[in-house]
């Protein structure tokens, strides 16, 4: 990598423009005319590290001189060129949707972030997922199952700081494809895809109530055999399934629990479905050491 610092000058003032540039960064429209997606924080800045790109790629790294002081052996680790502009702690949180930044941001490049798998043989699809925190619990969880790539129909903006955050540095990883953004075009896109997953031989399972799936097998999660090809797919937390994603499905489960509660978070309810591959596809002597 190279570095640059610009340590010359301190940005103090919230109308300089990079700060404006920063605050542009929480809109999708903002990140598009930019061509950046923004990383709050240092845990996000470390995730970086395990990443290779070429030296032409420019990473901007927005940080408080107290950061800096405690943290140049983490900005000469990261890929790429980097640049840094030091900006007081005050400067910094204006241009941030973090309550309590600790100091440091990134601007990086939309080009760094992962491609499209050509033939997935494990997705998460998810329709019109409205919170951010959800859909950032949901890909973080996607990743730790070893999910090849996620299909949103409209929804939260994976790339949105919030759903960045939650999803602790999983979009730097996993492919994620959003369609829509109006929700009905989302809605129709993402059944265009899954048909096309079910004609390459992928199952598409979804948590189906039995009674209002009387054409498909429901059965418990762990029933599936989840070592096939497989498509997960996951409802709104209001709306649940739209009915043209549930025809797209070849395969129900469901997930059992106490009627204390009338259903699950989605992403709460992901966990042991998304685990579930993962263990079905493991054998004894990994399954003793995770």
């Amino acid at each position: 990598m190279s570095f640059d610092d610009q340590s010359e000058e301190l940005i103090t003032s919230r109308r300089n423009p990079l700060v404006r540039r920063l605050r542009s960064l929480s809109s999708r429209s903002g990140r598009e005319e930019h061509g950046v997606v923004l990383l709050e924080g240092t845990h996000q800045i470390q995730e970086l590290r395990t990443h290779v790109w070429p030296d032409s790629v420019d990473l901007d790294v927005v940080a408080t001189p107290v950061w800096l002081n405690t943290h140049a052996g983490l900005i000469r680790s990261l890929p790429g060129s980097v640049r840094v502009q030091r900006i007081s702690a005050e400067a910094l949180q204006a241009g941030l949707t973090t309550v309590q930044p600790d100091g440091v941001a990134c601007l990086l490049p939309l080009s760094c972030l992962p491609s499209a798998v050509a033939a997935p043989e494990f997705v998460l699809a998810l329709d019109r997922i409205q919170d951010p925190g959800n859909l950032g619990t949901l890909l973080r969880t996607a990743r730790a199952a070893d999910i090849q790539q996620v299909w949103c129909a409209s929804g939260a903006d994976p790339l949105a700081p919030k759903v960045v955050r939650s999803s602790a540095g999983a979009i730097l990883s996993l492919p994620v494809e959003r369609f829509g953004p109006d929700p009905t075009e989302g809605v129709v896109q993402l059944a265009e895809r899954l048909r096309q997953a079910r004609d390459a031989g992928l199952q598409i399972v979804a948590t189906l109530v039995p009674d209002a799936a009387a054409d498909r097998r429901v059965q418990p999660y762990w029933e599936l055999d989840w070592t096939l090809p497989t498509v997960l797919l996951l409802g709104n937390e209001g709306a649940g399934l739209d009915p043209l994603l549930q025809d797209c499905c070849s395969a129900g489960v469901t997930l059992p629990h106490s009627a204390a509660v009338e259903s699950l978070n989605v992403a709460a309810a992901a966990v042991p479905l998304l685990l579930e591959r993962r263990r079905a596809r493991m054998t004894p002597s990994t399954q003793k050491i995770g």
